[in-house]
């Protein structure tokens, strides 16, 4: 019996990318015919099995559910996959837990693995360097193969599937609102790359905000981070960038940071710099984790309710894999929506603590 390769393996024996290889397999018109057959020979060869997805679904329920994440040290994630392990469970099912480590090819891989016959169903959110890439064709191959996908916080509107998202455009309104009241007149901005949808959202978010208070928006008071760096293990990194921005543009007296990471760091650099927080300035961050909780002065946030999006998404996807299985193909013949896709909107709210007056 010939031994069975993976997916990665097929890539680095053609010379070729996972992408390429996984597109090939599921038929895609994006790869031409000569290489779809030269990969589709190849894993023949060598006794490739693609997902069992339509077998499982049909078949034989595992009763488990694969939740895909881009990272875990983050309390954000953590507290999502806390809720959606409360639903599961009381719901009957258990949970399996796949990091991307926001990669594309790792993305593709965990789900390969996941969906052999391993899970019923994927609560996911989609990994950064997937975003900049626009390619969804994992995500579409598996809705379309027969396994529901719930999508969380990180969504795209080219896959048709349920959603739990956070209203983050008009979290960062409140939390510029809430700057304005507390007197700020020179708001600045911490945010990411706009590729990341989150971060797009919560700078336009902040924009808007600056407008109805008729508050000029200006290009010189948002920093812009490049989020490919892996800031949380080079920290002095990102610290040394806030206190440059800091010290080019002293007249700030407020700041939002889309993250609580930033938040945090901004408030150290400042502290360094020797300004008092909240007397010099005023600090609001996006997510009410631990170090929000913990930091010297504690961090006003912007809390997204982390569970509850995990509770939320697990249900979605529960009630998926109960429905009629025949009524469930009828949502996902070539992926095409019928209106029947949900997307619900967790809506946030402001916790006050000392980083603000």
């Amino acid at each position: 019996m010939k031994k069975k390769i993976t997916l990665k393996q097929i890539a680095r024996e053609l010379d070729v990318s996972i992408s390429t290889v996984s597109k090939a397999l599921s038929g895609s018109k994006e790869i031409s015919e000569e290489t779809t057959q030269k990969i589709q020979a190849f894993a023949n060869l060598y006794n490739y099995k693609p997902n069992n997805i339509a077998l499982s679904l049909k078949n034989r329920k595992t009763k488990t559910i694969g939740i895909l994440i881009p990272e875990i040290v983050h309390h954000f994630f953590s507290t999502v996959i806390r809720g959606i392990e409360l639903i599961a469970n009381r719901r009957g099912y258990n949970v399996i837990v796949g990091l991307s480590n926001e990669s594309f090819s790792k993305e593709i891989i965990n789900m390969e693995m996941l969906a052999n016959g391993s899970i019923d169903g994927f609560i996911l959110s989609i990994s950064k360097e997937t975003l900049l890439k626009q390619d969804y064709h994992h995500f579409k191959a598996t809705i379309n193969q027969g396994m529901p996908i719930v999508m969380f916080d990180r969504v795209v509107n080219e896959v048709n599937c349920d959603k739990v998202i956070v209203d983050d455009f008009n979290g960062a309104v409140k939390a510029v609102n809430k700057l304005v009241e507390k007197g700020c007149k020179n708001i600045a901005l911490i945010t990411t790359m706009d590729y990341v949808s989150v971060g797009r959202l919560r700078t336009e978010g902040y924009l808007e905000a600056l407008e109805n208070n008729k508050l000029e928006p200006q290009s010189n008071l948002i920093l812009k981070i490049d989020d490919s760096l892996d800031v949380e293990n080079h920290l002095e990194i990102l610290e040394t960038e806030i206190a440059q921005f800091f010290k080019a543009n002293s007249h700030i007296d407020g700041v939002f940071a889309v993250n609580e990471l930033y938040a945090v760091s901004a408030m150290k650099v400042a502290r360094k710099l020797g300004l008092s927080i909240p007397e010099d300035i005023q600090v609001i961050g996006f997510t009410d984790g631990v170090l929000s909780k913990h930091a010297t002065p504690s961090l006003t946030t912007v809390s997204q309710h982390g569970q509850k999006m995990g509770e939320q998404a697990a249900n979605l996807l529960i009630d998926r894999l109960e429905a009629d299985n025949t009524e469930y193909d009828q949502y996902i013949v070539n992926n095409d929506v019928k209106s029947d896709y949900i997307k619900v909107v967790i809506e946030t709210e402001i916790i006050e603590r000392e980083s603000t007056k």
